[in-house]
């Protein structure tokens, strides 16, 4: 496999929230720098940030302030602004990025795949046509083409707007 360097993840493999005990998903919540944790919004319930390590630009997730991994359990209030914001969230990607398609999804518990098994977030990936190529497939590396600071520009001004 072709290794791609990649210092934005080592800076962040490095930083305290990897290290430190606990879950992520709580650690960007409970913080106030918006900007470096990359959160867009900020609800009642949930808030939505960019995916450190993107499926593909843009890929954003939705996750409650309640820290559970039962999303039969989680708060209907919750619950309900999640999915609004998953709907607003493809709005807003379609208005700036123009993607083909949408992959949204959960996985729960981590034989589903789930990185962060503790803590639910709902994923919401834009798609192109070709964007899935032999690079990933076959050279076993993926190409992102567009820095996550420069989509965490476009984006944020849309959430910034009231609904």
């Amino acid at each position: 496999m072709e290794i791609k360097w990649t210092p934005w993840r080592g800076e962040y493999i490095k930083s305290s929230d990897a290290v430190e005990a606990g879950c992520v998903l709580c650690h960007v919540h409970q913080a106030n720098n918006d900007r470096e944790k990359l959160v867009l919004y900020r609800g009642a319930h949930v808030f939505v940030m960019m995916n450190l390590y993107p499926y593909n630009p843009g890929h954003l997730m939705v996750v409650p302030y309640e820290h559970t991994a039962d999303f039969a359990q989680l708060a209907p209030p919750a619950a309900g602004e999640l999915m609004a914001l998953g709907q607003r969230c493809t709005a807003v990607l379609q208005a700036e990025l123009s993607p083909h398609g949408f992959n949204l999804g959960m996985n729960l518990g981590r034989v589903s795949g789930a990185g962060v098994d503790q803590h639910l977030h709902l994923h919401v990936v834009p798609r192109w046509n070709g964007d899935t190529n032999f690079m990933p497939l076959i050279g076993g590396v993926k190409l992102i083409p567009e820095a996550i600071d420069d989509t965490y520009a476009a984006l944020r001004p849309h959430f910034d707007r009231s609904t």
